[in-house]
């Protein structure tokens, strides 16, 4: 079990981005075997949703409309054990502006109140795992970096978008670059 000073924080686990989602990331589902893997090693355990309205600007030609509030998409997917969830963050709820991390919207205009929580309960480093590693994965790893977090990103707990071939990757090398250290969750 990890001391009281380090976190677990599960990135998008909801039903959009897994099979069959409007926004399915390929092998989503294969991450949320992971998370119910690495859960029982952590006593603090944050996960992410995003939370749109259904006239989220992003759907007009970004993305497709996915995870809207309340509905079956949003929801964390079935299989994750969601009673060892310690705290949940909503992010996405401006119609006008998106929040691919789980500390700031895109503009970091509005704090999601996380690095404030976990302050609170005196947390200094977070392990990392979720969806999608190109977007909210790498957004939450760089916030949280920037934020003064010691960040381990579970990669085998990840999977990308890859709008482009390789964004993953990139996302990869830049979260290194930036401070956080990649580890596998045979590591834990």
């Amino acid at each position: 079990m990890m001391n009281d000073s380090v976190a677990l924080l599960l990135i998008d686990l909801q039903n959009d981005f897994c099979s069959g989602g409007r926004l399915a990331v390929a092998e989503g589902d294969r991450v949320i075997s992971i998370a119910n893997t690495v859960m029982p090693h952590f006593k603090t355990i944050i996960a992410t949703q995003d939370w749109h309205p259904d006239n989220h600007f992003s759907f007009q030609s970004l993305w497709p409309v996915h995870c809207v509030q309340d509905s079956y998409g949003a929801q964390l997917h079935a299989d994750l054990t969601v009673s060892a969830i310690t705290k949940i963050i909503k992010k996405g709820t401006d119609k006008n502006i998106d929040s691919y991390s789980a500390f700031y919207d895109n503009e970091h205009r509005k704090s999601t109140g996380l690095t404030e929580w976990l302050h609170e309960k005196n947390i200094s480093t977070v392990y990392v795992m979720g969806l999608a590693t190109d977007y909210c994965v790498k957004f939450s790893c760089l916030d949280a970096i920037q934020d003064g977090f010691t960040v381990y990103l579970i990669t085998d707990g990840c999977r990308g978008v890859n709008v482009k071939q390789h964004d993953s990757d990139n996302a990869l090398r830049e979260m290194k670059e930036q401070g956080v250290h990649l580890i596998q969750s045979t590591m834990i």
